[in-house]
């Protein structure tokens, strides 16, 4: 069991860099805007084409997982990343800073299916929701250390040490993962069978077709991308200039969410893990839970109070380990060998709302504000609507497919595999 934990760790340590730096430019967007001469909806075209990249990777990243093992496919991953952020510290000019997140994308992909897929191999099955969600819990202190001390690192060492720095990071842990790190218990590298692209796209459609991975994906999509809109790029904005605070109270409202995060996710995941057939109704608490503290927040006359606000990033921050659910659906519905696979089709859910949420922020700011830039609290109001589209569909596709899934897999056989 220790051994378990030791590769687990070593994992989810690599996971939490991603994190990192996926969430390094959410502290950083005021600075890019200035740094790169560029308006609202470019600055979302930065995280908007790496979350494209993210989902665009996620199923080819889970057949390599499948076929070649986590371990070969994180190291990859590790390396690709810290090359990508060291050349957005050295970018110089817009298109450039594009291709460096693109590449953060890519390097990113690579990441948290393997850790998934560790998981499931190292641990027992009843034990493998706790540890799913523990997983997002220690990843998403990468989203604190790109908050205030990334904050910080800016300014007092500027934009290109700053990032220079998170940079070498990677390979140091790529080191150590290259010795500690097992795709199985006596086995360092675990291969799958080769396939024929035919054998590959059968595979993807038969866990496509089952419902359990439709109800997987839509629980992905609709948990956690208001989390991930405020926590990627729009947080910070928000409240400086739609709720009047000081970059000091936004960066500790990016904080507590992320706090808030890892106390839920492991008791989020205990939850699953007794209580397997209400996964689903847990999701559509927190959405509904997510709805509502949203609505307040906007309908507050005038500036949200601080004590509103921290309620606001607790509730939505909520939705990270929710988005946890899907990756357990996906894992009772498909067999072992096609989990990888499965859970890159799932993850793509989450990444494809979260990207158009991201994008249409930044267009609705820039129709609101045009040409100035100087976004007011009234073109935020506009803008922060828009989520309202993306809840409305998930819950319609939740509910359809999870009568469909229960029909498929009674209780009592979901409770037996995994007891």
């Amino acid at each position: 069991m220790r051994r378990s934990y030791l590769v687990w760790g070593v994992a989810v340590t690599a996971y939490f860099l991603a994190v990192f730096h996926r969430s390094s430019l959410a502290v950083a967007g005021l600075v890019a805007a200035e740094r790169f001469d560029i308006s609202a909806s470019q600055l979302a075209t930065f995280t908007t084409l790496q979350l494209v990249v993210y989902a665009g990777m996620q199923i080819p990243v889970g057949l390599l997982v499948d076929r070649f093992g986590p371990r070969t496919v994180m190291l990859t991953g590790m390396l690709v990343i810290s090359a990508a952020q060291a050349g957005f510290a050295f970018a110089d000019s817009y298109p450039l800073a594009l291709a460096a997140r693109a590449l953060v994308g890519v390097g990113d992909s690579m990441t948290f299916i393997c850790l998934l897929r560790i998981a499931a191999t190292w641990f027992a099955p009843r034990r493998v929701p706790l540890m799913t969600t523990l997983s997002g819990t220690v990843g998403q202190l990468g989203t604190v250390v790109a908050a205030i001390p990334m904050t910080w690192a800016l300014g007092s060492f500027g934009w290109t040490r700053a990032y220079l720095f998170t940079a070498a990071i990677g390979p140091v842990v790529a080191l150590v993962a290259l010795f500690v790190l097992h795709d199985a218990p006596g086995r360092p590298n675990v291969r799958g069978v080769s396939q024929t692209m035919r054998q590959v796209g059968s595979g993807l459609a038969e866990s496509w077709r089952h419902p359990g991975t439709r109800l997987a994906f839509w629980v992905h999509f609709t948990t956690p991308f208001p989390a991930n809109a405020i926590g990627l790029l729009w947080g910070l904005p928000f409240f400086v200039r739609g709720e009047g605070r000081t970059d000091h109270e936004a960066g500790l409202l990016l904080t507590v969410m992320t706090l808030t995060v890892m106390a839920v996710g492991p008791v989020l995941g205990w939850a699953i893990g007794r209580e397997p057939w209400h996964r689903s109704t847990m999701a559509l608490s927190i959405i509904g839970s997510g709805v509502a503290v949203w609505t307040v927040v906007l309908a507050w006359p005038g500036a949200a109070p601080l004590w509103l606000l921290m309620v606001f990033v607790m509730v939505i921050g909520i939705g990270g380990p929710a988005s946890m659910i899907g990756f357990d659906l996906a894992r009772t519905s498909n067999p072992h060998e096609r989990f990888a696979s499965a859970s890159g089709i799932v993850n793509q859910g989450g990444f494809v709302a979260s990207l158009v949420l991201v994008l249409a922020i930044g267009w609705v700011l820039d129709w609101r504000t045009p040409g100035t830039g100087d976004y007011t609290p009234e073109a935020f109001r506009w803008a922060m609507s828009v989520p309202y589209l993306l809840w409305a569909l998930g819950v319609v596709q939740i509910l359809r497919y999870r009568r469909l899934a229960r029909a498929r897999t009674p209780r009592s056989e979901l409770v037996s595999t995994t007891g």
